[in-house]
């Protein structure tokens, strides 16, 4: 649903040479559906800003305060990947601004959907083209193939003197997000990894091949490689350093710009590992008999909010329960959740 629309309003958008913006989760879905936006518009010439929310300080999804920099910094439209489908305040406050946003998401959706020019995705109670298994890279990699189509019966290519961008090169980018973000690879998402490894081997992208380097991978890379070695380190700028730097790397042109960003996150990373085990040892020695709850709530003051999802994984999958970890910060609680297979913990949350 609403493909064609987000299509069409976007060439309208090239054509007059408006300013996209892009806001992005801060996750590897989120920062490689950001670059692949990114790096299409690049190659059409076409200016565009990008935004990565703090986890810390801004939390999920869109906000008024995030739109209304993009706006002031000149952007005309705005795209929001891997979220958008329930930030009903900042889409509102975008059109009361005469401002579009698109948004291209693969999250569980309400039967009402915020005010936007047009919301893919897959998700959708109303949307039949039964892809509910791609992530946010997997949708977005859709909507620049419904691009290119668009441009090219438009004449848009010839007349503006451009090369059509090959699409095949971008697979490197979905690939990576489809694994990371754990979705089924089923369907169209086997066929996007199974290509997207071939491309990854080529290092066309300058930041994945500079993770490459610093990870010292040496062999054909693997799922194993991006699910667990560049996935999390692309990831741990959202987690415990600066949320920009995933999607900044795969942008990347300059190698040495590539180079600091990527030895950053490899850094943030062994952080976040620290971390990670610091909290999940804490947990495990205080862990009392849990056989007899069917869910595992547990909650803390300032536990660090960019290892709790993790944590919660680790304990989900040592007791086989779905399991809900609250961090409390003064009056405010954020939880991360993560369940087994068969419980859908996230349409019990929205109930």
């Amino acid at each position: 649903r609403d493909m064609e629309k987000a299509t069409l309003r976007t060439i309208k958008s090239l054509n007059i040479k408006e300013k996209i913006g892009i806001f992005g989760d801060y996750d590897v879905d989120g920062a490689t559906s950001t670059a692949l936006l990114g790096k299409y518009f690049a190659e059409l010439k076409i200016p565009y800003e990008i935004y990565i929310p703090d986890r810390k300080k801004e939390g999920y999804g869109p906000t008024i305060k995030s739109f209304e920099e993009l706006i002031k910094n000149g952007v005309k439209i705005i795209f929001t990947v891997d979220c958008g489908t329930l930030s009903f305040d900042a889409i509102n406050y975008a059109k009361k601004n005469n401002i579009d946003v698109i948004v291209l998401d693969h999250h569980q959706s309400e039967i009402n959907l915020p005010k936007a020019f047009s919301v893919v995705n897959p998700n959708r109670i109303d949307d039949r083209s039964n892809l509910q298994y791609l992530c946010a890279a997997g949708v977005t990699f859709m909507f620049l193939v419904s691009m290119n189509r668009g441009l090219r019966l438009n004449n848009w290519f010839v007349n503006n003197k451009i090369n059509e961008p090959n699409l095949i090169n971008y697979l490197d980018l979905v690939s990576l997000g489809t694994v990371c973000d754990v979705v089924p690879l089923i369907g169209l998402n086997r066929a996007i990894v199974k290509q997207g490894l071939k491309i990854l081997k080529e290092k066309q992208n300058l930041g994945l091949k500079t993770l490459l380097d610093i990870c010292k991978i040496e062999t054909t890379p693997s799922i194993y490689h991006l699910g667990f070695m560049l996935g999390p380190r692309i990831n741990a700028g959202g987690r415990v350093g600066k949320c920009s730097h995933g999607a900044n790397l795969l942008l990347n042109t300059d190698p040495k710009n590539a180079f600091k960003l990527a030895s950053e996150l490899d850094q943030f990373n062994k952080e976040r590992q620290m971390l990670e085990k610091d909290l999940l040892q804490k947990l495990l020695n205080e862990t009392k008999d849990y056989s007899k709850d069917p869910v595992i709530v547990l909650s803390g003051s300032n536990w660090h909010e960019g290892v709790i999802g993790i944590v919660a994984a680790r304990l989900k999958d040592k007791f086989n329960k779905p399991v809900i970890i609250i961090s409390i910060e003064g009056q405010i609680g954020k939880g991360s959740a993560r369940s087994i297979v068969g419980f859908d913990i996230g349409s019990v949350i929205i109930a």
